[in-house]
């Protein structure tokens, strides 16, 4: 709508200057999808045709397919690091709890980026996880990914997004 146009229009477009965590969030999670797709590679060229392709909430196996679907996972893992990325370029464009002014876009649009950083580098954590499971799995080294995965994936999302709205919240400053 025409007002939050306006809003986008006001808002100030500041260029931020990331730190050395943010480069740290950036460069661990670019490693990570390297390594997803690394051993997505070895997993397909070393593989049966029918691998694991499912596992349920409790962390077992209840379905099996072909081994091209490895590479959903790291395909979409890279449509996300690549488009929160991109995205990540344009913080005054995000959604925020707070009005955004000049004295509290740069709080803001750092906390907001760097939820975004944290985030992508969860999900290529737990895609290269899934890759892995399964690798493991379809060699007889693992029974599945266990009860404690679903949790744990949940857990670094929550926990994660938590942190960093309490962040926004807290750094509201007008």
């Amino acid at each position: 709508n025409d007002n939050s146009d306006f809003i986008m229009q006001t808002r100030p477009k500041i260029i931020l200057q990331p730190t050395q965590l943010d480069k740290a969030v950036e460069t661990t999670g670019l490693v990570l999808l390297i390594l997803l797709w690394l051993i997505t590679m070895i997993a397909f060229f070393t593989l049966p045709e029918t691998i694991p392709t499912h596992n349920n909430a409790l962390g077992q196996v209840d379905n099996y397919g072909s081994k091209t679907t490895l590479f959903i996972l790291p395909a979409i893992a890279s449509f996300i690091f690549i488009g929160i990325t991109k995205l990540n370029k344009y913080p005054h464009i995000f959604n925020y709890t707070v009005t955004i002014t000049q004295a509290n876009a740069e709080s803001q649009y750092t906390a907001a980026t760097r939820m975004l950083r944290i985030l992508k580098l969860v999900c290529v954590l737990v895609f290269f996880l899934i890759v892995l499971f399964t690798w493991l799995i379809t060699l007889g080294n693992a029974t599945g990914l266990g009860r404690w995965f679903l949790p744990f994936a949940l857990r670094l999302v929550i926990i994660s997004v938590g942190y960093f709205l309490i962040k926004l919240f807290r750094s509201k400053q007008v």
